[in-house]
């Protein structure tokens, strides 16, 4: 079961990943940083960033690479493009692969000591932002990095770095990402919250086990509905109630995999973002994306019905030097196309992020 568990919350927005793709992890890290100052003006008091590292810093210190990961994901999430070969080479890059704000890892109601559960600060997209920033240069001292990479909630802090750090890397790689969160996005992560929040279990916040019909439903509505599409059931089960002791199955797994309150954090941050709040820009979202001066790559997913593909689609044409790339053209997986369950995506994931990345390294002479 914990196996299963770690599973779900290394990919928690989509099916569970294969355990084959999934290197060897070290273990995580964690840097202090004080009193976290959050945009709000509140803070985040005795914060902790947890982190995992692959590869070497070269001696020049130019070859880093930042993870950012999903909401409800951690530093496992891009696994299944981290190794040798792969798009995230530890023979060639020094990959930093950090844990959200509110992830149960990081600092987050589940754990903290000073401000628990729903006492937590609400915070924001660029909160992650600048705690991570923190991170690179207070702890490790890197002054800058070959590219920020990251999937979904991972895709729009990575584009929300390259608004508030553009000269701090040479490149974005915004997977499944969005620039400013739609309604549809909102309304879905709203009924998750009132799943959870409307099981008595839930009891405000303070639960002394988890609010089980809450989060099965949460489950439900998210991974096994918006990360999904019609397409992948139609594939996966010839007959349509065979999907029901499957669904069931999903949900177990999900109880044991990541805390309730740190959902109900980190999907108030998730409906808030827009890159165009950044101080500077009066809520301009094209003019926010056109500071960006890094390389980037913007990966899609066909009928995201999470993030739908219109919004980055748009986000993209505001960016100045821009790539926008279909995940494995010719079909529907959606949400989960970067989820690393279907061996058809994590292919052109990193056959297309490692081209772009050995592009903009210039094949690696770059690093030297």
């Amino acid at each position: 079961m914990k196996r299963i568990a770690c599973l779900v919350a290394a990919g928690l927005l989509l099916s569970l990943p294969s355990a084959a793709q999934t290197p060897q992890p070290p273990p995580p890290q964690l840097y202090g940083e004080g009193d976290l100052r959050l945009e709000s003006g509140e803070a985040i008091r005795d914060f902790s960033i947890s982190y995992v590292t692959h590869g070497a810093l070269n001696a020049r210190k130019s070859n880093a690479i930042l993870m950012v990961t999903a909401i409800g994901g951690n530093h496992h999430r891009l696994d299944f493009m981290i190794g040798p070969g792969k798009a995230l080479d530890p023979g060639k890059y020094f990959i930093v692969c950090t844990d959200a704000i509110g992830n149960g890892l990081s600092t987050s109601p589940s754990n903290s000591k000073q401000q628990p559960r729903m006492s937590f600060p609400k915070f924001t997209i660029r909160d992650m932002v600048e705690s991570q920033y923190r991170l690179m240069r207070e702890k490790l001292g890197i002054d800058h990095v070959v590219a920020v990479i990251g999937p979904s909630m991972g895709g729009m802090q990575t584009l929300q770095w390259g608004v508030s750090h553009p000269d701090y890397m040479d490149a974005l790689v915004a997977i499944v990402p969005l620039a400013k969160t739609p309604g549809w996005s909102v309304a879905v992560m709203e009924a998750t919250r009132k799943a959870i929040m409307e099981d008595p279990a839930w009891k405000d916040g303070n639960y002394e086990a988890p609010p089980e019909k809450g989060i099965r439903l949460w489950r439900d509505i998210l991974n096994l509905l918006a990360a999904r599409t019609p397409d992948i059931y139609a594939a996966q089960f010839k007959t349509g109630t065979d999907v029901l002791p499957w669904m069931e199955a999903q949900e177990t797994a999900a109880l044991k995999a990541f805390d309730a309150n740190d959902w109900i954090y980190q999907s108030w941050a998730y409906d808030r973002h827009d890159v165009g709040a950044t101080p500077g820009f009066d809520g301009d979202t094209a003019k926010a994306l056109a500071s960006i001066k890094a390389r980037t790559l913007i990966l899609t997913g066909t009928k995201d019905l999470l993030n739908p593909e219109f919004e980055p689609i748009a986000a993209g044409k505001n960016i100045p030097d821009v790539k926008m790339v279909t995940i494995s053209p010719g079909t529907v997986t959606g949400h989960a196309s970067a989820g690393g369950f279907f061996p058809a995506d994590v292919e052109f994931l990193n056959r297309e992020a490692g081209a772009f990345l050995d592009g903009v390294t210039g094949g690696g002479k770059k690093l030297d």
